[in-house]
């Protein structure tokens, strides 16, 4: 087994091609490329040094395995750490996390995530913040952190509050676990901006690697994205169920009202609502309750925030839980 330095320039791999696109691999497949703090911080230095690298003009990241983008953080790490330095570790794991966030979302240079296979938690904050977010039909995307004793952090309280119904969908993603499998429900949240099938994931990174972006990177890509970008299928899921969302997952209501919301709703006419109530409250169930309180408080505070500098701000969305 090599040492953790060793280790995060395995799993966590950076390179600059010739044309300017600066690739970061993740490659811990056997670990979903949960991020541990080494992996974090390695990733942060490239992204450093990179912002002011003239030679550079863009930002690629991508897995090594179709199965997982990022599962998120490596929780295991942090369970394992001497219970005498529990706390000093875990506030280095999640202010490396946050400062990488904070400088994914403010990146000057065009910055693309490949989201195939499996993206949940820290690996939405590495993907979510970015400008362009490239989701295939293999990607799946969740928030589990209710189901073992966290809250939806990563600032996905930020990105949520965009999201339909005035952040309900977002809320309710959060709150009840969701996982979105369907590009078309990927997009309807604004967690994705562009839908490309997998087996066409190759030829746009050979694209992307042989492309001019010299001169308006930004341009560049946003024209070969535009160009292998397909139009999901189907329709989402969530749309039709908006106004059952907002009326359970509103921002004014508390975790009391949602249920007994869901609860009515669950007594609904209409199946597709009945049964949509059903499975929220069999996710809300699964939560742990003060992790649910922590997150209702949060997300409905940075939703139905009339302050622009906390909801704009992602670095204090990232802090003002610790405030509450």
């Amino acid at each position: 087994m090599a040492g953790a330095a060793g280790s995060a320039q395995e799993w966590v791999r950076g390179s600059v091609m010739p044309n300017g696109l600066a690739i970061i691999t993740l490659d811990r497949p056997k670990a979903l490329n949960a991020m541990n703090v080494g992996m974090t911080a390695l990733y942060k230095k490239y992204m450093d040094e990179w912002s002011t690298d003239n030679k550079v003009h863009a930002v690629l990241v991508e897995s090594s395995s179709p199965r997982a983008f990022s599962a998120g953080g490596d929780v295991k790490s942090m369970q394992s750490a001497p219970k005498q330095t529990m706390l000093d570790f875990a506030r280095q794991v999640f202010s490396n996390e946050y400062k990488l966030i904070c400088a994914i979302a403010r990146y000057p240079k065009p910055y693309i995530a490949f989201m195939d296979g499996i993206t949940m938690g820290f690996g939405i904050g590495i993907s979510g913040h970015g400008r362009f977010r490239v989701v295939t039909e293999r990607t799946v995307l969740a928030m589990p952190e209710n189901g073992i004793g966290l809250f939806p952090d990563v600032g996905f309280a930020h990105i949520a509050a965009s999201t339909p119904g005035h952040g309900a969908v977002g809320t309710y993603m959060a709150m009840t676990g969701l996982k979105i499998t369907t590009p078309a429900d990927a997009n309807y949240l604004g967690l994705s901006t562009h839908y490309i099938p997998s087996t066409k994931l190759e030829s746009l990174k050979l694209a992307l690697l042989h492309g001019d972006l010299s001169s308006n990177a930004f341009n560049a890509i946003e024209m070969l994205l535009e160009g292998y970008k397909v139009e999901p299928k189907t329709e989402s899921s969530l749309k039709p169920l908006l106004p059952a969302i907002t009326a359970c997952f509103g921002a004014n209501l508390s975790i009391v009202d949602t249920v007994d919301a869901l609860k009515r709703h669950q007594a609904s006419d209409n199946s597709a609502v009945a049964g949509w109530a059903k499975g929220a409250l069999a996710g809300l169930a699964k939560g742990a309750p003060f992790s649910l309180c922590v997150t209702k408080h949060h997300f409905a505070a940075v939703a139905a925030s009339t302050n622009a500098d906390q909801k704009d701000d992602l670095s204090q969305v990232l802090l003002s839980p610790l405030k509450t």
